[in-house]
């Protein structure tokens, strides 16, 4: 009998997406799927490490500017000019404070930047990455002195954006995969001097079992959890979660997360936070996982948990990100032609 043709991962990507999506964001959607399916937009994360300023004067001429930076400048004028109607907008939650800075070019503007290149001690001066990703870390809100725990770090992205704080007072990055972990100590070695990168604390362990291992320790937990990766998966056959023989992994992703989560929750101080991620646009790996972590800290170890409220983010960044105005918890941000990042979802969480 002849075989059934072989149906590339991507494929069924898109097509998986388009059954579940199209309901979802409903009208929005066409336009989230072009994006998908079109070249990602990048950020350039300066590394503090490294003489930052004659980057940040060649980036400006490019007409590159630092989102994080403007952000709280551009809303506050946004405010100014809505003053008139005050009674109806809610008053400006405090602007971010953060030593981040990353570059990206205006909206529909597909500019790429050039590779990083090495300052006169061998640091690289920036890292390219999705800019949506440095959203989780500007939400966990990292202060002088906090511990923090990364414990899904690998490739190393977030990892090298919370060292940029330079207030971590101790950072540990975690990643069940040897491989992965590799990448990562290759980024902080290409960017973070020896003094610095000596004081992180680098392993691979099973995250689910660090509840267990150290729990009750840290200040701020980031859970950047492995999801559908929407955007690889439309777009890459190799390593894709939606190839056949990957089909019971990809089944039990929500299962790993809420496992993830709860061992994040556990790894927590009373009163720390805890900011979950991912870069799927799918509410079972994203508000649903939320939800029943919440249930389960609260039922079977009386753990009380606090969603909170990062609608500020929304209007802090609307200039450089599309976000989804839908979203029950946490927020979400929607790849779209005019600027293509994302897609990205986090929530934050408090340990009561």
């Amino acid at each position: 009998a002849a075989t059934a043709p072989r149906i590339p991962p991507t494929r069924l990507a898109l097509h998986h997406f388009d059954g579940s999506y199209s309901l979802q964001l409903k009208g929005l959607w066409p336009s989230v799927r072009a994006g998908l399916l079109c070249e990602q937009k990048y950020g350039a994360l300066l590394n503090n490490f490294s003489p930052v300023s004659h980057v940040t004067q060649e980036l400006e001429l490019l007409n590159a500017t630092d989102f994080v930076s403007e952000a709280p400048q551009k809303a506050q004028q946004s405010q100014r000019e809505a003053m008139t109607q005050a009674e109806k907008s809610p008053p400006l939650r405090p602007s971010i404070s953060s030593n981040i800075k990353c570059y990206t070019f205006p909206r529909g503007d597909i500019t790429r930047f050039r590779p990083a290149r090495p300052d006169a001690l061998g640091l690289l001066d920036y890292y390219l990455m999705d800019a949506a990703s440095l959203l989780p870390v500007l939400a966990l809100n990292v202060q002088p002195d906090d511990f923090v725990l990364d414990l899904c770090a690998a490739p190393g992205g977030k990892t090298l954006a919370l060292l940029q704080t330079g207030v971590c007072g101790y950072l540990a990055a975690n990643d069940i995969s040897i491989s992965r972990t590799k990448r990562l100590y290759q980024i902080l070695h290409s960017y973070i001097p020896k003094e610095i990168r000596e004081t992180v604390s680098v392993t691979s362990c099973d995250g689910r079992d660090w509840g267990q291992l150290q729990g009750s320790t840290f200040h701020k937990v980031l859970v950047d959890v492995p999801c559908t990766t929407d955007r690889h998966s439309v777009m890459e056959d190799e390593n894709n979660i939606f190839h056949r023989r990957r089909t019971k992994e990809r089944q039990m992703l929500p299962m790993l997360q809420l496992q993830l989560l709860m061992a994040g929750i556990l790894a927590t101080k009373p009163g720390g936070e805890v900011v979950y991620s991912t870069c799927s646009l799918s509410p079972l790996q994203n508000e649903y996982v939320v939800e029943r972590a919440a249930e389960i800290a609260e039922s079977q170890f009386n753990i009380g948990i606090h969603v909170e409220d990062l609608s500020h983010f929304r209007m802090l960044f609307q200039d450089t990100f599309s976000f989804f105005l839908d979203c029950r918890l946490g927020e979400l941000v929607l790849p779209h032609l005019t600027a293509n990042f994302g897609p990205m979802y986090f929530c934050k969480l408090r340990r009561m």
